[in-house]
């Protein structure tokens, strides 16, 4: 993590604020050498949720000394012009995208868990390489999908309240959860914008703490912590399924298309014990892995994204077999919202997984309109 007093100013109010902190902090900056290996193409920002603005974002990319760096927020690319920006100015190529939710409603897959932890029949998406020219059009696109998401959160906030009643805790939708995101700048609402809102009532109420004595950091390090643990306990308790605000993915295929990114189906695999240690023992799409790449094949999804360090040997062989039967086209990057995170993944080191270095400047020239 960058250091706390520089992501604040980094994270300042204003896109143009921002900016121009990030060229100030380039000029001062001592960036250790780019290792060609490190790529990440699944950063999220405070447009969806994250501890960093597009801008914090780059920079800590390439702090990290990664070669390359994209954006994918959940429901919105309000930030993508500044992430474009931000890479000019630090000197990084960059690639912008947008995570999405369809419906398998139409597939023999509606009534089954994939990758998605809090509702069957819904699946992560990634929509990469978004030409520049058609990001507004994008962003269009989600704009009432983004309104009818808070509908469905307002309804969540409800169910919050009932359930801490006996704490104190009396959310506001308005007052409390949207100042925590970038949604009058065209950024989503998530689920753990909710449980930042949770937490920080919790402590206001003295239902929660914070280390005693610590310092900025290790505060805001301790707050993304409880966030993610009222995230497991509380979510599951609250959570109402999506519904209007998710596309059929045959729709959603057909919006790809025509704005000419690259669609990828977001690969997450049984759990059992964890290799990241960030998630529970838990089945998503193994057992019916082979129906699901027919489903995409068929849909015309021909991308698939993973994380190499979220899945065993035996996974990742299996899905780069089935990638490779498909013609599909594999996709790396790690999902960055936390502050403890690293941007680096260190297992792009290992030579097994030297196609995805090239697969991400494929997405930048794609990007870019430079024809292979």
């Amino acid at each position: 993590m960058i250091d706390l007093g520089l992501l604040q100013k980094l994270n300042a109010e204003t896109r143009d604020e921002r900016l121009s902190a990030l060229r100030r902090a380039v000029e001062a900056a001592d960036f250790p050498p780019v290792d060609p290996r490190m790529v990440n193409n699944h950063i999220h920002t405070t447009y969806s949720f994250s501890p960093y603005s597009p801008s914090a974002a780059v920079y800590a990319a390439r702090a990290e000394g990664l070669a390359t760096c994209g954006i994918v927020d959940h429901d919105s690319m309000g930030g993508a012009e500044e992430f474009i920006e931000a890479g000019k100015i630090v000197g990084i190529p960059t690639t912008v995208g947008v995570e999405a939710r369809v419906s398998f409603a139409e597939t023999s897959l509606k009534d089954r868990c994939t990758n998605n932890p809090d509702q069957t029949g819904v699946s992560y998406v990634a929509l990469h390489a978004v030409p520049h020219e058609t990001i507004g059009k994008v962003q269009a696109y989600f704009a009432p999908l983004r309104e009818r998401r808070n509908e469905r959160n307002r309804q969540m906030v409800a169910r919050i309240n009932a359930l801490y009643k006996n704490d104190g805790v009396s959310l506001d939708f308005e007052r409390d959860v949207l100042p925590l995101s970038q949604f009058a700048d065209g950024g989503s609402v998530t689920e753990r914008h909710l449980m930042l809102a949770l937490a920080r009532q919790l402590i206001a109420l003295g239902k929660a703490s914070l280390p005693e004595g610590a310092g900025e950091k290790e505060r805001m390090l301790a707050e993304y912590d409880l966030v993610g643990a009222l995230k497991k306990d509380c979510i599951p308790k609250v959570y109402i399924d999506a519904t209007n605000e998710c596309p059929s993915l045959r729709e959603f295929v057909r919006f790809a298309q025509s704005s000419g990114g690259i669609l990828a189906y977001a690969y997450l695999g049984d759990v059992t014990n964890s290799v990241t240690g960030d998630k529970k023992a838990q089945k998503f799409e193994d057992d019916y892995l082979d129906e699901l790449f027919e489903i995409l094949d068929t849909a015309g999804v021909h991308a698939v994204t993973y994380m190499p360090t979220r899945n065993t040997q035996a996974q990742i062989e299996r899905l780069r077999k089935l990638c490779d039967r498909y013609g599909m086209l594999q996709i790396s990057g790690e999902d960055i919202n936390s502050p403890r995170q690293r941007f680096t993944i260190e297992k792009m080191r290992e030579e097994q997984f030297s196609n995805l270095i090239e697969s991400t400047w494929h997405l930048i020239r794609h990007e870019n309109g430079e024809r292979e």
